[in-house]
């Protein structure tokens, strides 16, 4: 999608390098920063250990979202409008990365206010989702690294599954009466980690998508069902 963000060679490398190195720190703190929170709200660890590392990494992600946006306006200026496109590309991801660090934090603040850690099937679902997750993020980075077009689709189609897994599962408790004492944190726990898995799928969608279709992949998971279906 964006070829000069990979490219070695140059006289804007070392610059383009840099970005690349630092957005996929993002990508790691945000995962680092979403495991720490969701391990806090399934219980078993003290808030208290772990309240610092959490807001500390996320502000580090805050800065280098502030940070990249600089060398972006810098790199366009030096390199031209030629670029652009591309630059906005990354300008977008580049968000979708730091959205993951306030969805972490939104996650720890369900571990304070819940009145317990969740329980019975809803633990069992939410620590499969977190599980999920996490590998999903680990596979981001690594396919930002490849740029492997395949790889990417594949994610995509498991970001969407799993947002489809988390509609349900609101549906089902906004429609049912069960866990009244922990209906309202069952639902938005698992819109916190739809939303993980939605920004996720939409940096992925920058290997796959050109511009103008950035974040949108209905086409792409459609056409993956449909080849599941005939097989």
């Amino acid at each position: 999608m964006f070829d000069w963000f990979t490219s070695e060679v140059g006289t804007g490398s070392t610059g383009l390098q840099r970005m690349r190195t630092e957005f996929g720190q993002m990508l790691d703190a945000g995962r680092h920063v979403f495991d720490t929170a969701s391990n806090a709200f399934l219980g078993g660890t003290d808030l208290d250990v772990i309240r610092e590392d959490l807001f500390a990494t996320d502000k580090r992600i805050n800065r280098a979202e502030r940070q990249i946006r600089r060398e972006i306006v810098v790199h366009v200026s030096v390199h031209g409008a030629a670029e652009f496109p591309a630059c906005l590309v990354l300008m977008s991801i580049v968000k979708d990365a730091e959205r993951v660090g306030d969805y972490a934090k939104n996650i720890f603040d369900l571990a304070e206010l819940a009145p317990h850690p969740p329980e019975g099937e809803h633990r069992d679902c939410l620590v499969e989702l977190k599980n999920r997750i996490s590998r999903l993020m680990a596979a981001c980075r690594e396919i930002f690294d490849s740029r492997k077009e395949q790889q990417a689709t594949e994610l995509i189609v498991e970001a969407k599954q799993i947002e489809d897994l988390c509609d349900e599962k609101v549906r089902a408790l906004i429609q049912g009466t069960d866990h009244p004492d922990m209906a309202a944190v069952y639902v938005l726990a698992y819109r916190y980690f739809k939303r993980v898995a939605s920004h996720v799928r939409n940096v992925a969608s920058s290997i796959v998508q050109p511009l103008h279709k950035l974040d949108f992949t209905s086409k792409i998971t459609a056409q993956e069902d449909e080849g599941v279906d005939s097989g």
